[in-house]
């Protein structure tokens, strides 16, 4: 199991769009993805599941990945929130 704590700095938080690219991204991995927030944990593959934490601006979430590309998993899925504005 990986894990990385990750600060949000969208100014809308985590909104539609790049929590599409998210469970996207998270869906193309083996691994089990999982995100967690104010002491939530949905599935990173659930566009439902992501939403339904409503994760705002200046937000600490936390990414788990866990099984055989657990590695790369959390590599690609950090890269899109980078790559997205979402976080750092």
């Amino acid at each position: 199991m990986v894990e990385q704590t990750v600060k949000i700095t969208d100014p809308t938080g985590v909104h539609a769009r790049p929590a599409t690219v998210l469970v996207n991204k998270a869906s193309s991995y083996e691994a089990e993805a999982k995100i967690e927030y104010n002491g939530k944990s949905v599935n990173l593959k659930s566009i439902m599941g992501v939403m339904s934490l409503g994760i705002p601006k200046d937000s600490e979430i936390k990414i788990i990945a866990e099984g055989s590309d657990e590695q790369e998993a959390l590599d690609g899925i950090l890269e899109v929130i980078k790559k997205e504005g979402l976080g750092e």
